[in-house]
């Protein structure tokens, strides 16, 4: 199981149009996205766990906005957020007949100005939905589809909040990144108990977001300036764990963006086996990379023509599936195998992305230089959730390791 932590897709980008990707459930079997219509916009969801992917398309009486947010649910229907002023609602959306059956569900009111309300990555179970309202002075977590009586508030955090990424396989503890007195740390909110904690603490002076949990493995995907002030840098590091967060240099590519989108499941007590789906930013395009913690090497891959970027499951054998749409193929998924631990990380002839102006080329097999030294801080000592009562997080000052920061 995978909590994603990138933005849902649907929210505007240039000129109004939705961002390219959709949103897939923690347990890979439905996807939903916003499709378009000539200028218009409608609602869709995949399903992904049969023998092939289909699309169900999900008009409703009108289009839908460009930003109007959407969200599978593990039963197949679609949860759609929209936007009307200060009001915010959400309905579910699901085939009838040959149209489309909505079941409104309520509305959030956010008359403070500049709050955004966005829903978070799907949870674990898909029985339920939340939404994030991030205000200037705080972030109220919202329960909007699954409940009894309509959306309820269900916690508030002090301070601008961001992110969100489920450390449980229960939907109860949620990771924030939170922008309090002009730091960014990571806390975790319990959300039956409404109690907010902090998790990811590497410096004063640092800021530090949580960008990917697998609840498994306890794998976490990090990004901070503690190990170069002023420079965001990809980490890694367990939950749980007292050793340090580390900072490989093979996540530091000059004038790329990596972006960590999925983590392979189901690999328990074995994080460094652990792949990660990568989206990788260049001059050149856009692509997929495949990293493990224990190879200290990324490999490059062609993303499919039509890839919803930055949207991808990892099945707990280690095909990653990357869901595409062209004018041929509307609705179909790519998988992508990653290499077994230990594999050399070359990409087939023909495949490998450009590389850089002033870069040098691969060096030929066997000839490779070792892996360089990686940076590390310290890790947050987070006890692993037991099930059904998590254990409160710890902050990172009071780890073994709270005041270790190597180069």
């Amino acid at each position: 199981m995978t909590a994603c932590a990138i933005e849902p897709p649907a929210t505007s980008g240039a000129d109004g149009v939705p961002e390219a990707g959709c949103v897939i459930t923690a347990d890979g079997a439905y996807a939903a996205r916003l499709a378009p219509a000539g200028d218009c916009w409608f609602a869709e969801r995949w399903t992904l766990d049969g023998p092939e992917p289909y699309a169900v398309p999900l008009p409703g009486t009108q289009p839908e906005e460009a930003g109007t947010g959407v969200q599978p649910m593990g039963d197949g229907r679609v949860l759609v957020h929209r936007q009307s002023a200060s009001r915010h609602l959400f309905s579910l959306l699901y085939p009838a007949g040959p149209g489309t059956g909505e079941l409104p569900l309520g509305a959030v009111d956010c008359p403070e100005p500049g709050t955004r309300v966005t829903l978070l990555p799907p949870a674990p179970g898909g029985a339920r939905a939340y939404a994030l309202a991030a205000g200037p002075r705080s972030g109220a977590v919202w329960l909007v589809a699954g409940g009894a009586f309509g959306p309820e508030r269900l916690a508030e955090v002090p301070g601008r909040c961001s992110g969100g990424v489920w450390l449980d396989g229960t939907g109860r503890l949620l990771a924030l990144d939170r922008e309090l007195g002009g730091r960014t740390k990571t806390v975790v909110v319990d959300l039956e108990r409404g109690v907010v904690s902090p998790l990811l603490q590497i410096t004063d002076d640092s800021d530090d977001r949580l960008l990917l949990a697998d609840p498994d493995s306890g794998l976490l995907l990090i990004s901070s300036d503690a190990p170069s002030p002023g420079q965001e840098r990809l980490g890694w590091g367990v939950l749980g764990s007292a050793l340090p967060v580390r900072f490989p240099e093979c996540l530091r590519l000059p004038d790329r963006v990596l972006t960590p989108f999925a983590i392979q499941p189901g690999q328990v007590l074995m994080p460094e086996n652990c792949a990660v789906a990568l989206r990788v930013d260049g001059a050149f395009g856009t692509w997929v990379g495949t990293w493990r913690p224990a190879e200290r090497r990324v490999r490059h891959l062609p993303a499919p023509e039509g890839w919803l970027a930055g949207a991808g499951v990892w099945t707990p054998e280690g095909v990653l599936r990357l869901p595409y749409a062209t004018r041929s193929t509307p609705c179909g998924v790519t998988n992508l195998s990653a290499a077994p631990p230990g594999t050399r990380p070359a990409a087939p002839p023909g495949t490998q992305p450009p590389a850089p102006p002033g870069t040098s080329p691969a060096a030929p097999p066997g000839t490779q230089p070792p892996a360089p030294p990686e940076t590390r801080a310290p890790m947050p000592s987070v006890a692993r959730v037991p099930k059904p009562v998590p254990t409160r997080p710890v902050p990172l000052q009071q780890a073994p390791l709270g005041r270790l920061v190597t180069n």
